[in-house]
């Protein structure tokens, strides 16, 4: 009972966070001028009169009432000022855009976590020794540096001067086919360091501090040897905390991808929302901002949420 009523709290405050932030990118965007990067001729005068029809001139109340409307009906809006997506359904673009986004984050996070989680588990069973100075060194630097500066060694190493891999992503739909993954494998290693650093960084410090509790000594006077206290009872306790930390870190990757798409070529959602930045295509722009608006405040319900399922006797919402 406590966790639905936590539950439901929750989410009538991410709702109504999610409208906030929506209403404030809906006034922000539209306070900038009309800009419509078509030249004079038809296509123009075809774009102007849907604009018109769709109440651009309407003072901005008015707009954002009747946006709201449009999206009920299913009607995200149009693309105007990318010449791609010119005239075509915002929604119908966003689907199809989606997979790659979804894909490279994917793999990251397969790669990512078990090397990650491994390299941390390492460095907590070799406390102060030379493994594990070595990794928390390494994962200190990793973290210090941007995704997007191993973007750039990976493409000039691994395709550029090596020819391991091809400089952007291949071209099409067939997501699975090996030469796609392939294409696809720049963009997930230089996604994948950062998050590797930070799950060795937080399991290594999880490990050691459970390691040091006392119900390890009990489980070793029992009889257990080292090896079998640490898988059945360290990592067990170790996981509560970790575990949520993976949700989070696959959101903040999914966010994080957007310089990595455009490094890359990627044809996914974080291209296109940066392109409806640079070229004001404003259904563009608010739909984009729905999407990582909304998957960021989902994180945090579900990493909570998870807290209570990975350990029964956290109850989120009990006093």
């Amino acid at each position: 009972m406590y966790m639905f009523k936590y539950i439901m709290k929750r989410l009538g405050l991410m709702l109504m966070t999610f409208l906030i932030i929506m209403i404030m990118c809906f006034v922000l965007i539209k306070l900038l001028p009309i800009v419509i990067n078509v030249s004079i001729g038809q296509d123009a005068d075809i774009i102007k009169a849907q604009i018109e029809a769709r109440g651009y001139y309407d003072p901005i109340p008015v707009q954002f009432v009747n946006y709201i409307k449009r999206i009920f009906q299913g009607d995200f809006g149009i693309g105007v000022n990318m010449p791609e997506y010119r005239n075509q359904p915002v929604l119908d673009v966003f689907l199809e855009k989606l997979p790659p986004t979804i894909l490279i984050n994917i793999y990251s996070v397969l790669i990512s976590v078990p090397v990650g989680l491994g390299l941390g588990i390492l460095a907590a069973l070799k406390k102060n020794k030379w493994q594990d100075h070595t990794i928390s060194t390494a994962v200190m630097i990793v973290i210090s540096v941007p995704s997007y500066v191993y973007a750039f060694l990976i493409q000039y190493l691994f395709c550029f001067e090596l020819g391991w891999f091809p400089l952007t992503m291949n071209s099409g739909y067939d997501y699975f086919s090996p030469s796609m993954f392939l294409s696809m494998l720049p963009a997930v290693f230089s996604l994948s360091f950062g998050s590797i650093a930070g799950y060795a960084r937080f399991t290594r410090a999880e490990l050691t501090e459970v390691l040091t509790s006392e119900f390890m000594l009990l489980a070793r006077t029992k009889g257990l040897t080292r090896s079998q206290a640490t898988v059945r009872h360290a990592l067990r306790n170790a996981m509560v905390p970790i575990f949520p930390m993976i949700i989070g870190e696959f959101i903040s990757v999914l966010s994080g991808s957007l310089v990595i798409e455009k490094i890359f070529a990627i044809p996914g959602v974080g291209k296109l929302y940066l392109d409806s930045i640079n070229t004001q295509d404003y259904d563009f722009f608010m739909m984009l901002s729905g999407f990582y608006t909304f998957v960021g405040l989902a994180a945090g319900i579900v990493i909570d949420i998870s807290y209570g399922i990975i350990d029964p006797r956290i109850r989120m919402g009990a006093k």
